[in-house]
This record gives C-alpha cells, sequence and structure tokens, in this order.
C-alpha cells in the first residue's frame, strides 16, 4: 500500500520537474511540431508537458486533431488530450475528465500489473481516476471544486485530491479542507495541512494549533509527522497574516 501511495503522490513532482526553465534563445516548437511531439509520446506525463505547451500557443486550429482521442480506451492518453481541449476553451475536455473521474468501467487500456503479474483492472481504473483528479488541478478551473471535495474522502483518489484544490486556488475549498484536518490518515492530515498553506487559509490557524500535539506521520516522501506539518504552516500563516 505504502509504495502505492508513494507512487502516486510523485505524480505532481514529476509534472514540477519536467517543467524546466526554456532557454531563451530557443525558438518556441510550432503547432506541428507539438502535435508530433503528443503523437509520438509513450510517457504520460511527457505527453502532458507537450499538452501544456500546445495550449500555451493558443492555436484553436489543432483541436480537430485530438477529438478522436476523446473516447481512447487509454484514459491516460484521453484525459491529456481533454486538458488541451479545456485549456483551449472547448467545453468538451473539462466535461471528459470529469467523466474520467467517475467512470468505473472495465473497458478501457489495462497498464497497472497485480501482485500476482496479472493485468489488474482494478488498479488501473484507480489510477486512472487519480490521474482524472491530477488533471482537474492542473486546469485550474473552480467549477472543479465541487467535484472533488466530496473525493477527500474516496480512498481511490483521496491523496491527490488537497493537492489538486490547492492549485484551484479558490477558497470555498478551504473549509472542506479543515475538515480533512481530522480525517482518521495521518497521511491525509498532512496533505490537507499542505494545501491550507498554499491557500493561505489564517483561518485554519486555530485547527492547526491543535495538532501541534500529533506525532502520526504520513507514509510517503520523508515520513513527516502531523505535528511538524502544523508547525511549519502555523509559522508561515502567521507571518502571512
Amino acid at each position: 500500500m505504502i509504495r502505492a501511495v508513494a507512487a502516486r503522490l510523485v505524480v505532481p513532482l514529476l509534472l514540477a520537474s519536467a517543467s524546466a526553465v526554456p532557454d531563451q534563445g530557443a525558438q518556441h516548437p510550432s503547432a506541428a511540431e507539438l502535435l508530433d511531439q503528443f503523437q509520438t509520446s509513450t510517457v504520460f506525463w511527457k505527453q502532458f508537458e507537450v499538452a501544456k505547451a500546445i495550449v500555451a500557443a493558443r492555436d484553436t486550429k489543432v483541436l480537430p486533431q485530438f477529438e478522436s482521442l476523446l473516447t481512447h480506451e487509454d484514459r491516460h492518453l484521453r484525459g491529456n488530450a481533454a486538458f488541451i481541449l479545456a485549456g483551449l476553451a472547448d467545453p468538451r475536455g473539462f466535461d471528459v475528465i470529469v467523466a474520467i473521474l467517475a467512470d468505473r468501467s472495465e473497458r478501457r487500456a489495462v497498464y497497472e500489473i497485480s501482485s500476482v503479474g496479472r493485468p489488474w483492472v482494478q488498479g488501473q481504473i484507480r489510477e486512472d481516476r487519480y490521474y482524472a483528479a491530477h488533471l482537474l488541478g492542473d486546469l485550474k478551473d473552480p467549477r472543479a471544486i465541487p467535484i472533488l471535495v466530496p473525493l477527500l474522502k474516496d480512498p481511490d483518489v483521496n491523496y491527490i485530491v488537497p493537492w489538486s484544490l490547492a492549485q484551484i486556488g479558490d477558497r470555498s475549498a478551504i473549509q472542506p479542507l479543515i475538515g480533512t484536518l481530522s480525517d482518521r490518515d495521518p497521511s491525509m492530515r498532512v496533505l490537507a495541512i499542505h494545501a491550507l498553506e498554499d491557500l493561505k487559509a489564517s483561518e485554519a490557524l486555530p485547527k492547526l494549533r491543535e495538532l501541534l500535539t500529533d506525532n502520526e506521520r504520513c507514509n510517503f516522501d520523508k515520513l513527516e509527522s502531523v505535528a511538524h506539518a502544523a508547525q511549519s504552516a502555523i509559522a508561515r500563516l502567521s507571518s502571512e497574516k
């Protein structure tokens, strides 16, 4: 379970580290070059970096090239294509990502492997839904807030939800995240603390102070304790008041 959690939590880090500072003297790829890069990429997070570049280019003429991918059996590929549409103001993109998040059908491309070395459909369903929740954070669309908040209690995707809510940056997520500070899972408490810190949620300070004696540890990264995360957040939030 810990290994699976760590693998999921590393996704935001991979996507962040892939965004290297561009060479100021380099020429930007053309729309045709970006499209070719997207189509030939075999690693979903590298493909996502290309998707972000396509959105940044603001060329809506490329949209027809991605329409056929909106029903692709590979939900990561489908989600990346949908991200492009959503980023270029095509409403179908947001709707497709939300649909992936709700999709538990077994007809899909399966890359997850079970402990006995066989294709693992249920594991793939979880990973596809998790990635969709991540994409909603990347989109930074406030319409995703009421979709994501109930998923703070969904064990398949809850670990990415605080990050996504923080990325969206809408303050309507603050109270649900404060509620998550009482979650039974110390990892969720730590993730909620980080999200509240990113949202500059000073109203969370009273609850954060209650966690200064909570020495349970999360099960990812540096195995940070809840108390340490709370102490760091209190210091930052207090300095910003």
